[in-house]
């Protein structure tokens, strides 16, 4: 039975803007309603979601103060009424990804196509507190052989890379894929992803370091594009002149370009982001000449999270963490983040 014995911390603002906005220090305590538990939180990861929400954007109302995190990993502390199967002490990870209507996508498990789809940290208050009130149905069991601080690095980009290539790229065994950056926690978990799913892996990164650390990961090229600015020229003739059948490019206003330049004729464009900027512009010839296809993809439902849980175990996967940071020390995380220096996910500890 909840208690209310504890002082929530959270990292949190008040007004959207710049890093300056975050402040450490106590919020209301969480409660929690029918249908839900209180999360102690061990270890939560930031995502250039947590950005985004921090500089806001048009349309973007939310209760003040508001917390960010949307890759929650700890323990039961409270369970809330109508509550059944789940236990106070019991170490879990939580599903992102919130439906909070039943409408004609939820219906046919297409849950992140639902205008109800929220997520923790972006629609609703996140992980980055020292606790959470979540819905029971969004917890599941810590994957075995998984740290809370690796399990929180999965979530999200887990989820998104899941859906973005198997459902929505319906990437295929001995494909070519080139993935746009590689050392974000989307791209870097892709690798990972794309090569365990037996497609061969082309990667784009900035600098010796990272190109190392992709090579690890599994792709078989690497291209600087500090070195080679004009990539898509050298991604075909890695190639033979085809170009790859799958891009992925989160990068944006800065790539799209010469990611249409390095498909191949009836490849496919998939896109979870846009780091450099959204107002991309491309030649379209390029895109009925080749017969390409152009696909937007954004995190995932309930089945695509276990059925990305149950692949991770089976291949005995396990994401890239850059570093731990403790949450009183947030800002320097997030200031982090914004610069890109890290490869994989940095995470966040209570």
């Amino acid at each position: 039975m909840f208690t209310g014995d504890f002082a929530l911390k959270a990292l949190h603002f008040y007004h959207h803007g710049g890093l300056d906005n975050l402040t450490y220090g106590d919020v209301d305590d969480p409660t929690p309603g029918p249908g839900e538990v209180i999360i102690r939180v061990r270890a939560c990861s930031l995502n250039h979601l947590d950005l985004w929400v921090l500089r806001g954007w048009p349309g973007l109302n939310l209760p003040m103060p508001h917390i960010g995190g949307a890759d929650i990993a700890g323990e039961i502390h409270a369970v809330g009424p109508g509550v059944t199967g789940l236990k106070e002490g019991a170490e879990v990870i939580v599903n992102p990804g919130v439906v909070t209507v039943d409408d004609e996508y939820t219906a046919r498990g297409e849950d992140s196509l639902s205008p109800g789809y929220k997520l923790f940290g972006e629609g609703m208050r996140g992980g980055f507190a020292s606790f959470v009130a979540v819905p029971a149905k969004n917890v599941h069991p810590l994957i075995d052989g998984f740290s809370f601080v690796e399990a929180s690095a999965l979530l999200l980009v887990g989820l998104t890379s899941w859906r973005m290539l198997r459902h929505r790229a319906k990437l295929q065994a001995g494909e070519t894929v080139l993935v746009i950056g590689a050392g974000g926690g989307v791209n870097s978990f892709s690798i990972q992803l794309a090569k365990a799913l037996g497609a061969e892996v082309i990667a784009l990164t900035s600098s010796a370091d990272k190109a190392e650390r992709a090579t690890a990961l599994g792709a078989k090229s690497v291209i600087n594009y500090r070195e080679t600015p004009d990539w898509s020229r050298e991604v075909r003739r890695m190639t033979g002149g085809r170009g790859v059948e799958v891009v992925i490019d989160n990068v944006g206003a800065h790539t799209f370009a010469q990611s249409l330049n390095s498909a191949c004729r009836g490849g496919r464009i998939v896109t979870v982001g846009n780091t450099s900027g959204p107002n991309v512009t491309f030649d379209n010839r390029l895109m009925f000449t080749k017969q390409l296809t152009l696909l937007g993809s954004t995190m995932g439902g309930a089945k695509d999270f276990a059925d990305m849980i149950a692949f991770v175990k089976s291949q005995n996967m396990k994401p890239i963490v850059d570093q731990t940071i403790a949450l009183k020390d947030g800002k320097s995380a997030y200031r982090l983040l914004e610069e890109g220096k890290q490869f994989g996910k940095i995470v966040l500890c209570p």
